[in-house]
């Protein structure tokens, strides 16, 4: 450090060659970007900070990420912020004296579609994939994705037109046409790694802070089969979070298949845990039905909701005699279900291919 009369001259000239005066070491403005966000809960969204100076140059100096509401959004030491919860929160970004802020707005996770999908002499497919083309979110499918086969060759010229322009964003699952071509490898061909391991078909993922469980039909799910010890394990390790599952074959249905015993197992575990939702397909139908008991008793606090929604664009198909517990069935037209999933519930709406009708809705609460 150079003392004496010299001294300011040699500070002077490092200030010169430096570019900057002293004084813009000092924080003047915390530029935070993006500056406004919506963002879904369970996703993440990455913050940036940038300090500025008097003569709005960048400094090297870090800032202080903050949260207006750590139940609804977290933020971490580097600006990545997770959304816990609906509703707006505020992250601010401070240096010294000044901060920055952005805006966050988080809303609610989506996961909508059908089963029984892709079948190239009907429209249906076609006109459900429009649907979807106005619906954000995550897309699911309940299996039977390409008829009547479930070949490469259909699955390129009777699925991808109609719902392929999602398939970045879709979570498959296989129906039993799927698997006229054996082990379904036409199927896991076209998903890839979206559709899990080929030798299971079954998986789990987190949306909007639930637990998804894409199951397969397919394969062994009777109580003590791979499948049932895997759900019944992971539902274990996660006891307190909402649960949703979707596979092909329906344990309940007022349609030409029928209710089944198929897959009982795979409910009798979901049940135990005290999961919420079942979606299926197998009847090309939309039915819902009111909570129950595995055994197909109503049981509204502790009972599965079940939708059978096989109105993705296959042939649709008759009722026969209603199962007990339906509370709606619609059979005339195609359509996808669409299910918001917020921390504590979620709603549906079933929505009707045309003028986007909403043909069914309603609410739920978490077990």
């Amino acid at each position: 450090m150079p003392r004496g009369p010299g001294a300011a001259v040699v500070i002077a000239m490092a200030v010169a060659l430096s570019g900057r005066p002293a004084a813009a070491q000092t924080p003047r403005r915390v530029a935070v970007a993006p500056v406004a966000a919506n963002l879904e809960v369970g996703r993440t969204v990455q913050l940036r900070a940038v300090v500025l100076g008097a003569r709005r140059d960048t400094l090297r100096t870090g800032v202080r990420w903050t949260s207006s509401d750590t139940a609804k959004a977290r933020v971490s030491a580097t600006g990545l912020v997770l959304a816990r919860d609906t509703g707006a929160v505020t992250i601010v970004a401070t240096a010294g004296r000044v901060r920055g802020t952005a805006r966050l707005t988080l809303r609610p996770a989506v996961l909508v579609g059908a089963g029984d999908i892709g079948q190239c002499d009907l429209p249906g497919a076609a006109q459900t994939g429009r649907l979807l083309d106005a619906i954000a979110g995550t897309v699911f499918t309940a299996g039977d994705n390409a008829y009547p086969n479930g070949t490469s060759g259909q699955f390129a010229t009777c699925y991808d037109p109609a719902w392929g322009r999602h398939k970045a964003r879709t979570r498959p699952i296989p129906g039993n046409h799927d698997y006229r071509v054996p082990g379904a490898a036409s199927y896991f061909d076209y998903f890839g790694p979206a559709a899990g391991d080929r030798a299971r078909g079954y998986y789990a993922y987190d949306l909007g802070g639930w637990r998804v469980y894409a199951l397969n039909s397919n394969v062994a799910e009777d109580a003590g089969s791979e499948q049932e010890t895997w759900l019944r394990a992971d539902l274990a390790a996660q006891p307190t979070r909402c649960a949703i599952a979707y596979w092909h074959h329906a344990r309940f249905s007022s349609g030409p298949h029928g209710t089944s015993t198929r897959t009982a197992a795979l409910y009798q575990a979901l049940y135990d845990a005290g999961a919420d939702v079942v979606v299926v397909g197998h009847d090309h139908t939309y039915e819902r039905f009111a909570p129950q008991a595995p055994d197909g008793r109503a049981e509204a606090a502790r009972g599965l909701r079940e939708f059978v929604v096989g109105t993705g664009g296959g042939g649709l198909y008759d009722f026969r005699d209603p199962q007990p517990n339906s509370e709606f069935r619609y059979n005339a037209g195609y359509g996808v279900l669409k299910l918001t999933l917020y921390p504590r519930g979620f709603t549906w709406q079933f929505l009707g291919v045309g003028d986007v009708r909403v043909l069914d809705s309603g609410t739920g609460a978490c077990h």
